[in-house]
């Protein structure tokens, strides 16, 4: 491989990940946002939104391996729907285990024992995992269908150049 051929390479993966962290980020600071204005009315406050840069440029990363990974790849579904379903539901079920991962990480890093970090996920309800869950696929959604949809059209369609 060249270098040249190498640069580009590098600058589309780059490209890649800043359209998909950037498309989570404005997803999760949308969410971020709403939460904050319902603490607010309780005369409660949130954490700082830097916290949506960084889950949008971590789960962003973990997208991006996963796709590398050839994640997706083998879906054969009858219809387009449902590749984006099943491909949804892959990346979802991906980013929550790599997710629970990188908290054991971070907690260890912070000196904390794994069944310390484990038991902080305990004292949320399970009510308000499920909905964070659920709003994290339905945030995949439309990007995994973009994508899907890029994909079918060839790269640089959208852009105006031919793959």
């Amino acid at each position: 491989m060249s270098a040249s051929t190498i640069k580009q390479r590098a600058r589309e993966e780059l490209r890649n990940y800043a359209i998909v962290a950037g498309y989570l980020y404005i997803c999760l600071a949308a969410l971020l946002l709403y939460k904050d204005a319902l603490l607010q009315e309780q005369g409660l406050s949130l954490l700082p939104h830097g916290i949506a840069v960084a889950k949008a440029l971590i789960l962003g990363k973990f997208i991006l391996l996963g796709e590398a990974a050839g994640l997706g790849k083998r879906v054969h579904a009858h219809t387009l729907l449902g590749t984006i379903a099943v491909r949804s539901v892959q990346f979802f079920l991906l980013l929550l285990v790599l997710s629970v991962v990188e908290e054991l990480v971070v907690g260890k890093v912070h000196g904390h024992s794994f069944a310390e970090t484990l038991a902080e996920y305990e004292r949320h309800s399970v009510l308000e995992m499920l909905a964070k869950s659920l709003l994290l696929l339905l945030v995949l959604v439309p990007l995994i269908a973009f994508r899907a949809f890029v994909g079918i059209v060839g790269p640089g369609v959208l852009r105006g150049k031919s793959g």
